[in-house]
């Protein structure tokens, strides 16, 4: 059995995830985000729904206590500030296992024209700040896990590879469900990729772009 809290629980990503994770009765899940009634028709014996922001860290140290995992998912200008309100409440709650949705680009490890055209889309702020909020966690002491997605499709398709921090990027793209997979598969063997920072990308689709963009 797994207790999960899931951050950040309306996002694309995560209602993918929660899918999978609901298809195993063994696993136990609380959703945490800033306005529940988005997923109350998922309330039932091994799910709940919490209402409250990340950076309310008392707030989040008690929801955390008792879970074995927290997968998550969050966005924002203020997503420094979030990283350190998640370290800060899993630390005082006894929760180690982390994993934290990231994006890829934080330690210029694109490669080539795809890199240069990920730098003038992301730059200005988003970038920046998510590498920020990258330190935080790697400087903590959790179990933590940062997954670097490429440019996210919604095709209904799971296919992906990995790379790792200190390895060049691969591909342009990646669906959400690939991520969600992998977020599950993360939970599911709570002992990979521990302290690690992996990149996640569709096969095949190196580029100076998206082919969809």
């Amino acid at each position: 059995m797994a207790r999960i809290l899931i951050l950040g629980a309306a996002g694309e990503i995560a209602r993918h995830a929660i899918r999978y994770f609901r298809q195993d009765d063994a696993n136990d899940l609380t959703l945490y985000l800033r306005k529940s009634k988005r997923l109350q028709s998922l309330v039932g014996d091994r799910t709940r729904l919490i209402e409250g922001d990340v950076t309310d860290t008392a707030r989040l140290e008690n929801a955390a206590r008792g879970h074995d995992v927290v997968y998550a998912n969050l966005a924002g200008d203020n997503i420094e500030e979030q990283a350190r309100s998640v370290v800060a409440a899993l630390m005082a709650a006894g929760v180690r296992r982390l994993i934290w949705i990231s994006t890829l680009g934080i330690y210029d490890e694109v490669p080539g024209a795809f890199g240069r055209w990920n730098h003038d889309m992301l730059d200005g702020g988003y970038l920046e700040t998510y590498s920020a909020a990258a330190r935080v966690i790697e400087s903590s002491n959790l179990d933590y896990t940062i997954v670097r997605p490429a440019w996210l499709t919604d095709k209904d398709e799971v296919d992906y590879e990995l790379t790792q921090k200190g390895e060049p990027f691969k591909g342009t793209e990646v669906s959400r469900k690939s991520v969600a997979d992998l977020v599950v598969k993360l939970v599911e063997y709570r002992a990979r990729d521990v302290r690690a920072s992996i990149g996640v990308n569709k096969p095949g689709t190196d580029g100076e772009k998206p082919a969809w963009y």
